[in-house]
């Protein structure tokens, strides 16, 4: 089963996560399919990056959100289509 959750990145105390796509029994940083975006929680305010054409793919195929990611997702919307 496929999932899209957080890989931490970054050093001691300054966080810097990464959303990918992973086998859900994976570990938190093992290997994973493909990078889907970033999130930066140190940033005033908080900085998320994310190919919302790759998330709604692997949604679309049957990859679950973890709750972290689904929020992220959630409160940073694709911006609308011209």
């Amino acid at each position: 089963m496929l999932a899209i959750s957080l890989m931490r990145m970054g050093a001691k105390g300054k966080p810097f996560y990464r959303l990918v796509v992973k086998e859900k029994r994976s570990k938190r940083d093992g290997k994973y399919l493909e990078n889907v975006g970033t999130y930066n929680p140190m940033a005033n305010p908080a900085e998320v990056n994310l190919k919302h054409d790759r998330v709604q793919y692997w949604i679309s195929v049957g990859a679950q959100p973890t709750e972290t990611v689904a929020s992220l997702i959630k409160n940073n919307p694709a911006p609308a289509a011209e």
